[in-house]
């Protein structure tokens, strides 16, 4: 049973091995409602009752990915973990662009899962370190920054950590290596870098990364 006061969860999971096991898995933390068709959570979805969200890539009536996108056309601002047995870039980048905040691609570990929906759902403290971003606030210890206009948006760490870097020295110009070097791992192709770029773009503003052709990327003025 979920401890007192405990978070409400949404799983859009239609698989029915997959989908209670990870039910209970998640009811040792959170109050999870199950939905096994994708009409039928997009309406639970838009009840405005959960505070978080996972939600399968496949589902029949209805696909995961045009959930999210529905949910956020609704003003569904609830955080959203999609799962995917797609796992290449391109499918992840269609997740994202759609308004999930993360995703998890099949098959997980239920330690990572539980992890990434503890950082979905972490309550950023305002009197926590603060870096500008434009007329934007960046928290990067809660890896989230704060709109002027829409509010709070949650990132990953990788994405976090991409900010902070820019954040941290905005007139500097950094190049794909250095970022790399820094931010990610050195076996990872410099593509990773373009990648995450894109992501924080599409959560937030297409002018917060600048491109300068032939050197690299540096922060921008929202």
């Amino acid at each position: 049973m979920p401890a007192s006061g405990a978070l409400d969860l949404l799983l859009i999971e239609d698989d029915p091995q997959l989908g209670p096991l990870t039910r209970d898995v998640l009811a040792e933390s959170y109050r999870v409602t199950l939905v096994a068709d994708g009409a039928a959570g997009l309406d639970a979805g838009r009840s405005g009752e959960f505070d978080v969200m996972v939600i399968d890539r496949r589902l029949p009536s209805r696909d995961g990915r045009s959930i999210v996108a529905a949910l956020r056309a609704h003003r569904v601002t609830t955080p959203i973990l999609m799962l995917t047995a797609l796992g290449t870039v391109g499918d992840r980048v269609e997740g994202l662009d759609a308004g999930a905040n993360d995703y998890l691609v099949k098959p997980f570990d239920f330690d990572e899962l539980l992890a990434r929906l503890r950082a979905l759902t972490r309550v950023f403290s305002a009197e926590g370190a603060a870096l500008p971003v434009g007329e934007w606030t960046f928290y990067p210890d809660d890896d989230c920054i704060v709109s002027p206009y829409i509010g709070r948006i949650l990132l990953t760490p990788r994405e976090s950590a991409l900010l902070r870097l820019f954040a941290q020295h905005p007139t500097q110009t950094f190049s794909r290596r250095q970022i790399l070097r820094t931010v990610f791992t050195a076996d990872e192709q410099p593509g990773t870098v373009d990648s995450y770029v894109h992501y924080l773009r599409r959560k937030t503003d297409k002018d917060v990364i600048l491109t300068v052709h032939g050197q690299g990327y540096r922060l921008g003025a929202l």
